[in-house]
């Protein structure tokens, strides 16, 4: 780590030294959903070349952040320290504030079921959710979001099989969702339900349309800054 050092005794200087490397973030994202195998840290970082990601993983075990356990079923994983999970609520702020200037992707641009776990987590309003089960599937990635007392919890449906997360809930989602990355604006809160749906950035295909509005109101980033109109 030493060699990675800023020289600068501040605790800004030390969390960048122990995550500000390339990739170190993401999979820190990823594993904040749940242990992974190495295999499924690939999978869900597609672009990250194996030597790094056998370096950054090195590293953040050395940092206290990450370790390396043995799990029933599936062999040694890698999973946060408590250290490690400390930092979500850092995670979470980072997601928002990114959020206000993310705009369009780009056609290499992928979603991840991972990344869209985080997404949503980043998303939830405790105080003003609806308890409701919704199925949202953006491209190839399915999710089932639960809301119960002001509690999320998170399925994986596809493309992983069997589902992540736990058993699921039972009987049917509320309302199935289907949407393309212009759903931000419905969490910006930029469009309203009915104008999401006019303008085809998502379509309720199951249940009733008006569990939209449950969704944007659980699920919503407000602007960190408040737009003024310039004289």
């Amino acid at each position: 780590m030493a060699a990675r050092s800023y020289g600068q005794y501040c605790g800004v200087t030390t969390a960048v030294e122990l995550i500000g490397e390339r990739w170190a973030l993401l999979i820190v994202r990823d594993l904040l959903v749940g242990p992974r195998r190495y295999t499924d840290l690939k999978q869900g970082l597609p672009r990250i070349p194996t030597n790094i990601l056998s370096t950054r993983l090195k590293e953040l075990q050395e940092g206290g952040v990450v370790r390396r356990v043995p799990l029933l079923n599936c062999g040694l994983v890698y999973e946060l320290t408590p250290y490690g999970r400390a930092f979500e609520p850092i995670m979470l702020a980072l997601g928002r504030w990114g959020f206000q200037t993310m705009g369009d992707p780009s056609p290499d641009d992928v979603v991840t079921p991972d990344s869209l776990t985080m997404a949503l987590r980043t998303a939830f309003q405790a105080d003003a959710a609806t308890d409701a089960e919704y199925e949202l599937h953006v491209g190839d990635v399915a999710l089932r979001a639960s809301v119960r007392e002001g509690v999320l919890r998170v399925y994986q449906l596809a493309p992983t099989a069997p589902p992540i997360g736990g058993a699921l809930p039972a009987g049917e989602p509320d309302a199935v969702i289907v949407a393309g990355p212009g759903i931000r604006h419905l969490i910006a809160g930029d469009v309203t339900p009915d104008e999401a749906i006019a303008q085809d950035l998502l379509a309720v295909v199951r249940g009733e349309v008006s569990w939209l509005e449950s969704f944007a109101a659980s699920f919503h980033i407000a602007p960190l800054i408040a737009q003024r109109s310039v004289a």
